[in-house]
C-alpha cells in the first residue's frame, strides 16, 4: 500500500515527504533546497563524504519530474566540459553545437573546489546569467534551475578554494552534519531493504507557478529594515556593541546577502503555508545566508573564531522588530 503524505499547509509537503522515503536526517538541507528553488538561488553544501548529499539532490529532482545531472569536478576539467562546445561533423562539413551538462533543472557540482579557477568561473557565470554563449549563439538553461555545489572540508591537497568574491554568488552555504545514532540505524535498515525510488509528484511547471505565488508573499518594511541592520552589523560589529569582534572581521556581507535574506524569508514563509513573512523566517536563514560572505582576519583563525560565532553574536545584538499581524 502506498504511503500518503499527511495534510499540511506546506505546498511542497508532498515533495518533501516523497524525498524522505529515501533520505534520512537531512531535513534542513531539503528545506534549504526548496527555498533555493522557490527563490531562484543556489546552494553551496559543505560536509564530509558519505552524508547522502548526491542522493538528496537526485531524489529531489525525481520528485519534481525535473532533469538531474552530476559533474565530478577534477583538476583536468575544462569549461567546455560544463557548458558545451562546437563540434565539427566531417560527414556534413559543418559545426554543430553540443550542449553541456549544465542544461538541466538540478545540477550537482561535486567537489567544486577540485577544479581550477576557469572552470569554477564558467559555472558561476551560468548561475548568475542563466545562459551560455557558445560561438555566436546564446542558449538559456531550463527553468527551474538549481545548482548545488559540494566541497569537502577535510582535504586541502589538490584543491582550489573558491574566491570570496565568487562564493558570494551562492545564495546559501549549508553545513551538513553526521546523522544521530537513531537516524544512522534507519539508514542501515534502508540499505538492507532499499525503498522504492521516489516518484514525481509535481512538474517543473508546477514549481514555476509556485514561484509566482511566492512573489505575492507580503514582506513588511520592518523585516527589510531588519535584514539591512543584520548585514550592516556584519561589516561593523562595533556598531551594535560587539566591539570585540571588529578585529576579527576583515570584510562583512555584501548587499547580495540582504537580498538573499529577504527573498529566502519570503520563500520560507510560503513553505510554512503563510502569505506573509515574519522576522523569525529571516532569522532562521541568517547562518546559511551569511556564513560564506564574511571574510575573517588571521586573528580570528588564531583565536578559533569562525563565521558562525560572529553571526550568532550579531543576531543576539540586533533586536528583532515587532511586526503586527495586520491585513495587507
Amino acid at each position: 500500500m502506498t504511503a500518503v503524505a499527511p495534510p499540511s499547509a506546506n505546498p511542497l509537503e508532498q515533495v518533501l515527504f516523497e524525498v524522505k522515503r529515501t533520505i534520512v536526517g537531512q531535513d534542513l538541507l531539503l528545506e534549504r533546497m526548496a527555498v533555493g528553488l522557490l527563490s531562484g538561488g543556489h546552494l553551496l553544501v559543505e560536509g564530509v563524504p558519505g552524508l547522502a548529499k548526491t542522493l538528496a539532490v537526485k531524489s529531489f529532482a525525481a520528485t519534481i519530474g525535473g532533469q538531474f545531472q552530476r559533474i565530478q569536478f577534477t583538476p583536468d576539467l575544462l569549461p567546455a566540459d560544463l557548458v558545451g562546445t562546437r563540434v565539427y561533423r566531417a560527414h556534413t562539413g559543418e559545426f554543430e553545437t553540443s550542449l553541456g551538462p549544465v542544461f538541466t533543472n538540478l545540477l550537482l557540482a561535486d567537489e567544486i573546489n577540485r577544479a581550477p579557477a576557469k572552470v569554477q568561473s564558467a559555472l558561476l557565470e551560468v548561475m548568475q546569467e542563466r545562459q551560455v554563449t557558445i560561438g555566436r549563439e546564446t542558449f538559456h538553461v531550463p527553468d527551474p534551475f538549481l545548482v548545488m555545489a559540494t566541497q569537502n572540508p577535510i582535504e586541502s591537497e589538490g584543491t582550489y578554494p573558491l574566491p570570496e568574491a565568487q562564493v558570494d554568488r551562492f545564495m546559501m552555504k549549508v553545513v551538513v552534519h553526521y546523522p544521530t545514532p537513531p537516524e544512522e540505524h534507519t539508514i542501515v535498515d534502508r540499505a538492507l531493504r532499499p525503498p522504492a525510488p521516489p516518484q514525481a509528484v509535481i512538474t517543473p511547471e508546477d514549481l514555476v507557478r509556485m514561484r509566482e505565488r511566492v512573489a505575492q508573499v507580503y514582506v513588511d518594511p520592518a523585516i527589510v529594515n531588519y535584514a539591512v541592520r543584520l548585514v550592516a552589523a556584519t561589516r561593523a560589529p562595533g556598531s551594535v556593541g560587539q566591539t570585540r569582534l571588529d578585529r576579527y572581521v576583515t570584510y562583512g556581507a555584501s548587499p547580495r546577502a540582504t537580498i538573499a535574506l529577504v527573498l529566502g524569508a519570503r520563500a520560507l514563509a510560503f513553505l510554512r503555508g503563510r502569505e506573509y513573512a515574519l522576522p523569525h523566517d529571516l532569522r532562521e536563514l541568517a547562518f546559511d545566508v551569511l556564513r560564506h560572505r564574511i571574510v575573517l582576519s588571521y586573528e580570528a583563525l588564531a583565536d578559533d573564531v569562525d563565521p558562525d560565532k560572529v553571526i550568532g553574536s550579531v543576531l543576539a545584538a540586533v533586536p528583532m522588530p515587532e511586526v503586527p499581524l495586520r491585513d495587507r
